[in-house]
């Protein structure tokens, strides 16, 4: 895995702890080499990632929407930052620069992203390792919540199997770069339903 895509908050969140997860996350994607692609903000935990990275002399590549770019919250200081006309050539981007996916607290956005991406090697267009930074147990709820859907049999075991769970950056990487790509069987191919 020489590039990890980061997703996460536009905003810092209410505890300290968040941010120095994303500095942390920074720091770990540069100690270990690797380029950050993230949306190519310059504000919140976005903001605290690619700094830190920066800081550690890694390679960070932006990608960000003409209007975010206009509202000015594009951070002009990184090693490449693409002007893209909208969020569906903005997340293609970063997906197709990416060799695995990592979301880090946030809102609707990063959901939205998480799970786009998520779905999108459910269905075979990829095979890319997924992890998720649960600082302080943030995605809690959420992991419950994903359980509670495979109880209910509207989410298969396989879906959920990839997605590496971690609450510390650097184990989360680690774990990301030793697991072997495990090519899921897409849905329309079982036999059962999902």
């Amino acid at each position: 895995m020489h590039s990890v895509c980061v997703y996460c908050g536009s905003r810092a969140g209410t505890d300290p702890v968040y941010a120095e997860a994303a500095t942390a996350m920074g720091s770990a994607i540069a100690h270990r080499a690797m380029t950050l692609i993230y949306g190519g903000g310059s504000v919140g935990l976005m903001h605290a990632t690619a700094e830190a990275a920066l800081a550690g002399g890694g390679r960070v590549v932006g990608v960000i929407t003409e209007l975010l770019m206009q509202r000015e919250v594009g951070h002009t200081g990184l090693s490449e930052l693409h002007i893209v006309e909208n969020m569906h050539q903005r997340k293609k981007m970063m997906a197709d620069y990416a060799d695995g996916f990592i979301a880090l607290p946030g809102g609707l956005g990063t959901l939205e992203e998480l799970f786009e991406v998520w779905t999108w090697r459910q269905l075979g267009y990829h095979n890319k390792p997924i992890g998720l930074l649960n600082v302080q147990g943030y995605y809690d709820p959420l992991l419950d919540f994903l359980a509670q859907s495979r109880e209910q049999g509207f989410v298969r075991t396989e879906v959920l199997a990839p997605l590496v769970v971690e609450a510390d950056p650097g184990r989360l990487l680690d774990r990301m770069v030793g697991s072997q790509p495990v090519q899921d069987d897409p849905w329309w191919r079982m036999r059962e339903a999902i």
